[in-house]
């Protein structure tokens, strides 16, 4: 069917058009359309078709190109896995999943991947949650909502929260990665995703941009059954990866999950393959997989039936299918970091600071997306800002900020020192009435509290830090777990709870 551009019929001037007058005003109208219609279908140009009152120009069909492009990512769906436990980066996970941590001041992790997507074009989503995903819930409801049926990418499109739970053939909970996919394997057979050829399986805990449909493009021109996003690493960071042997034609053949001494040397491999500059070759000698895959969607769904016991898709199912199926490498030679750790996590935000930053949220050709909180812009009174990103509702008064990351709705007060801190902010205002009768009963209002002092911290959201309190790790302490004191302390870092009181005049 040809879309139609349509343009309004001028009217008349001001004034009515009488009972008897309308008749012969329509015919008029009608006579002229028809002059019009025929005179541009004799010049080779579009037609005019009559559409009640309104007059529409019908447009010529989409060109092959737009269609084809359609359908690629048509026939695309990506499944995002929401983590486990996420024990590595507890206390952030006390009371939220992975993907729902906050990052960048505004943003949460599932924002990376979710928009990654939109701007790849894929529309099919769906995402596997397990452990405290209320909050995740929440923010995907508010932020993905592609209206009715989809409509906004052809009726088609979706995004889909899928949690862990029991059926009468599965009584366990998600075991792994794969095991996760598995479980509702069903689903990715049924007939609403009937055109859909590939599968994108994505992290909820990667800082990156990346086009998906390139990686995706790349799966298909190779002919491959998986295809695996790799990283050229050096020797340095490699012991932390999963490593990938690859030959002349970038076909992977062989694993090893972080191995260290004689076992990592046997992991080098020529990376002129992935297209490297020879400088880059001579540095970068590693091959890392970014635990990201492009499966056939056929092939995946009849291995994950026939290897029931193989939960994972990077300790097991990827090495399994290697040996007799085609598996490739996919270079991404950009910024990309896991978010896995508590260290990672307060380093790989406060290098957004940086001037420039590794990665920027706002890109105009992929910007990244989150909730619009429609939130006033940030206040400062008084106050330095050496390298820091100050978040929307913040309130800062006679405060000196340096490296650090002051997060939505945060209240930071006079006298207050910052360095190298990453602030959260809080969920909701409190009104000057509610933070006067708080003091006045010995209470502490939410925020930071005139002259305090925080150095490598993290303050989750709704903390309340009293006035005078000094969190800067006196004692250098490396590991600390005094939750009832309202705080851990993990690789040097300190971490203020989630809605948790530091009484004034603390020192940590």
């Amino acid at each position: 069917m040809q879309q139609v551009a349509i343009d309004r019929v001028a009217m008349p001037a001001a004034g009515r058009i009488g009972t008897a007058k309308c008749s012969s005003f329509k015919q008029s109208v009608r006579g002229t359309r028809l002059q019009q219609h025929k005179a541009r279908r004799a010049a080779g140009q579009p037609g005019l078709l009559q559409l009640g009152a309104v007059q529409a120009v019908a447009a010529p069909e989409r060109g092959a190109e737009a269609a084809s492009a359609h359908s690629q990512t048509n026939s695309v769906m990506a499944v995002i896995l929401g983590g486990g436990a996420g024990t590595r980066l507890y206390p952030l996970t006390k009371n939220r999943a992975k993907p729902a941590v906050p990052i960048g001041g505004a943003y949460r992790l599932i924002d990376v991947p979710m928009s990654n997507c939109i701007n790849s074009g894929i529309s099919k989503i769906y995402i596997l949650t397990q452990f405290n995903s209320t909050s995740l819930n929440r923010h995907l409801a508010r932020t993905y909502n592609f209206g009715a049926s989809g409509v906004r990418f052809g009726g088609e499109g979706f995004v889909e929260v899928l949690a862990a739970t029991q059926t009468p053939t599965d009584k366990e909970w998600f075991q792994g990665t794969a095991d996760a996919v598995r479980q509702y394997a069903w689903l990715f057979r049924d007939i609403k995703n009937r055109n859909v050829e590939d599968i994108v399986i994505l992290s909820g805990d990667h800082l990156y941009r990346m086009d998906y449909m390139k990686f995706v493009d790349h799966h298909r021109a190779t002919g491959a059954d998986v295809t695996i996003g790799c990283l050229p690493v050096d020797a340095t960071r490699a012991s932390d990866f999963g490593l990938m042997k690859i030959d002349n034609e970038g076909r992977i053949t062989e694993f090893a999950e972080k191995p260290k001494g004689e076992a990592l040397e046997k992991m080098r491999v020529d990376t002129t393959v992935l297209a490297l500059s020879p400088a880059a070759v001579k540095q970068q000698s590693f091959s890392a997989s970014m635990g990201i895959y492009v499966f056939k969607k056929s092939l995946m769904l009849d291995w994950l039936d026939v290897n029931k016991t193989s939960h994972d898709f990077g300790g097991e199912i990827i090495p399994q299918t290697a040996k007799d199926h085609k598996v490739m490498a996919y270079l991404f030679n950009g910024y990309w970091e896991d978010i896995g750790t508590i260290e990672s996590f307060f380093n790989a935000n406060l290098a957004l600071t940086h001037n420039p930053p590794n990665f920027q949220f706002h890109d105009p050709q992929g910007p990244i997306y989150t909730s619009p909180r429609f939130l006033p812009p940030a206040k400062v009174i008084k106050s330095k800002l050496t390298d820091a990103i100050v978040s929307h509702g913040s309130y800062l008064r006679e405060c000196n900020v340096n490296h650090a990351i002051i997060g939505l709705r945060s209240r930071i007060n006079e006298g207050v020192t910052i360095q190298d801190a990453m602030i959260m902010g809080c969920d909701y205002y409190e009104s000057d009435a509610q933070r006067a009768a708080l003091m006045e009963a010995g209470g502490v209002p939410m925020g930071i509290g005139a002259g305090s002092t925080l150095r490598n911290v993290i303050v989750d959201k709704n903390a309340r830090i009293g006035d005078n309190v000094q969190i800067i790790n006196k004692e250098g302490v490396q590991e600390a777990a005094r939750e009832e004191e309202g705080y851990f302390i993990r690789s040097g870092i300190v971490v203020v709870l989630r809605n948790q009181t530091i009484p004034s005049g603390t020192i940590i």
